[in-house]
């Protein structure tokens, strides 16, 4: 049965750690509360918001409505080959518990994405990645619950749109659709192992690894998370704020000749893709404080909560980030965190 509470602080359940009041409060523990919740006045009338993790939401006042919490747990085995092994897995199941878990099994195909903070719900509907991989390579399909009429439906690899931490999630069904589980196929054996990335290979080099393995890969990316990114944890923050931005070939080349160190990845025909962090950082945010609300000493694609700042604070200053990046280069950054 569920159990809907008032005036419910939202510090604990947002990794920026923003003081925010939900008027209303629920916390889903299984996929019938869903439905129970579905019936009520509350949820028929009042305004809603879905939190996971919290670790890509930035809360930017209280919010006069009903927040929801996923707490769906569960990873269930539901066919498997010599090869392959195929999860059902909950949404509200934490991502980083759940890498672990294939790791020590010898599963391959997320050990890139170690130590990604948030739910399993939110890894399709970012479209979460890193260090060459993103999840979309390895989920099948995601079911859902519509919020509208309570029925479920089952979206496929395609159905999904996934694009560059993009879903359908995030575009026309956003707020429209509760994700209750992700099912995702990982190899047992004859792992597609990804350690192009420098990064990965030089931190291979330094813990003496001869050979690759899903569990080295796993702990060179968490050694390198956690040297170049802020835990959670200790200080507030929703990881990169930023996407990677895309521009012309065209536009990259003129950067170039008054930029020559810029760094760019071709992406597709005439398309570069830009480190964010070297663009913010060319504009001195790197390590810069306003009040509480902060671009990190490290990273500066990560914007960070010193202590008490508001998320208006936090947004304020991610606005500054960005104009100065389009007024330098003429190229505008999108926010990957979710604003509320």
């Amino acid at each position: 049965m569920i159990r809907i509470q008032e005036n419910v602080q939202l510090k604990t359940f947002n990794t920026f750690g923003i003081r925010a009041n939900a008027r209303h409060f629920v916390s889903l523990n299984a996929s019938d509360d869903l439905f129970e919740l579905q019936q009520t006045d509350l949820f028929k009338n009042e305004p809603r918001l879905i939190l996971g993790g919290g670790s890509n939401v930035l809360l930017t006042h209280d919010f006069n409505g009903l927040v929801i919490h996923n707490n769906l747990k569960g990873i269930k085995p539901t066919h498997e080959t010599d090869e392959t092994i195929t999860l059902k897995v909950a949404s509200g199941e934490v991502w980083h518990p759940f890498v672990m878990h294939c790791v020590q099994h010898n599963w391959g195909g997320v050990e890139n994405l170690s130590l990604i903070p948030g739910t399993m719900g939110a890894a399709p509907m970012q479209n979460i990645g890193a260090y060459g991989v993103e999840v979309q390579e390895v989920i099948d399909q995601v079911e859902g619950i519509e919020l509208l009429n309570g029925s479920a439906r089952v979206f496929s690899k395609s159905d999904c749109r996934f694009g560059y931490r993009e879903s359908i999630f995030k575009q026309e069904l956003k707020e429209k659709f509760f994700i209750s589980s992700v099912t995702l196929t990982l190899t047992k054996k004859n792992h597609l192992l990804r350690t192009g990335y420098g990064a990965i290979q030089d931190t291979l080099r330094e813990m003496d690894v001869t050979e690759s393995t899903i569990q080295a890969i796993s702990e060179a990316v968490i050694h390198i998370r956690s040297k170049k990114l802020p835990d959670p944890a200790v200080i507030g923050n929703a990881g990169s704020f930023f996407k990677n931005p895309t521009i012309t070939q065209q536009h990259y080349t003129s950067l170039k000749s008054t930029w020559p160190g810029i760094p760019g990845y071709p992406v597709e025909n005439q398309i570069v893709k830009v480190p964010a962090a070297w663009l913010i950082e060319q504009c001195g945010w790197k390590g810069k404080r306003v009040g509480d609300a902060g671009v990190h000493q490290h990273q500066p694609l990560v914007i960070v909560n010193h202590d008490r700042a508001t998320g208006e604070e936090i947004l304020s200053l991610a606005m500054k980030v960005r104009g100065s990046v389009q007024e330098k280069f003429d190229i505008t950054l999108t926010p990957e965190v979710n604003i509320i």
